[in-house]
């Protein structure tokens, strides 16, 4: 499978419309998924109307109809919300659930309730949305529950803390057996609001990075990997019950 995940640069909303056209077209004709980062068409501060989003995405996936296309995400009905598109629909829809206190977020959106991942191709895609990623139950109910091989995560998160974005790809890749994608905002030269992000990362269902010369173009053999170990599912074992005592 051929990945393209943005390495997207954040400007005003228009300028963010205008380059989504122009790369989600380029990349629908060179790879099977698309994945674009959390809030990269209007960051935290800028607005942008929904359905002027929408027809964009619309109008992508209608002329890539065999892509599945990843925009994470816009900010909608009080919620961060991913979408995911094909043939000219929306497919799947996941609103974040674990919102990141520090930058505002429980005061600029309301959580979502529920996980989503969506089938496509004989494969299960699972959507994550960055500070989701610090919480290991998400991915392994992503896993056990709706058999997810592959987890797509969109990001808007610092270089700063790349080496902890870095880390907690690789291990829910290891600890689900699965491929999982990070894609994160390169950075927002809006004056307003600049920041630095993280790169972009594939690690496959061991934990090995999946190399790439551009850091967008990425070649995933979801055949070719041997099984795993142990295995995350089949071994998993349900304990509630937790035996606490004093010393």
């Amino acid at each position: 499978m051929r990945a393209y995940l943005s390495r997207w640069v954040c400007r005003d909303a228009e300028s963010n419309l205008a380059r989504l056209r122009a790369e989600g077209e380029s990349a629908g004709r060179q790879a099977d998924l698309v994945v674009f980062p959390e809030s990269f068409l209007h960051g935290y501060t800028r607005r942008l109307e929904p359905a002027r989003a929408r027809a964009v995405f619309a109008e992508l996936s209608a002329h890539h109809p065999e892509v599945l296309y990843v925009f994470g995400s816009l900010s909608e009905d009080g919620r961060n919300r991913m979408t995911v598109w094909c043939g000219g629909r929306q497919v799947a829809a996941y609103d974040k659930v674990h919102l990141f206190a520090p930058n505002g977020e429980r005061e600029l959106w309301q959580p979502g309730d529920r996980y989503a991942a969506v089938r496509w191709k004989g494969i299960t895609v699972g959507l994550v949305n960055c500070n989701d990623l610090r919480f290991p139950e998400q991915c392994r109910t992503l896993k056990r529950r709706a058999g997810c091989s592959v987890f797509v995560v969109a990001a808007w998160w610092p270089w700063r803390r790349d080496h902890v974005w870095r880390t907690l790809l690789r291990a829910r890749a290891i600890e689900n057996a699965a491929w999982t994608l990070g894609c994160c905002v390169a950075a927002s030269d809006d004056p307003g609001e600049p920041f630095a992000g993280a790169g972009n990362y594939v690690f496959d269902p061991h934990g090995e990075a999946v190399r790439t010369a551009d850091d967008t173009s990425y070649r995933l053999d979801l055949d070719g990997v041997p099984p795993p170990l142990v295995d995350p599912v089949a071994d998993a074992r349900d304990i509630a019950e937790v035996e606490l005592t004093t010393a």
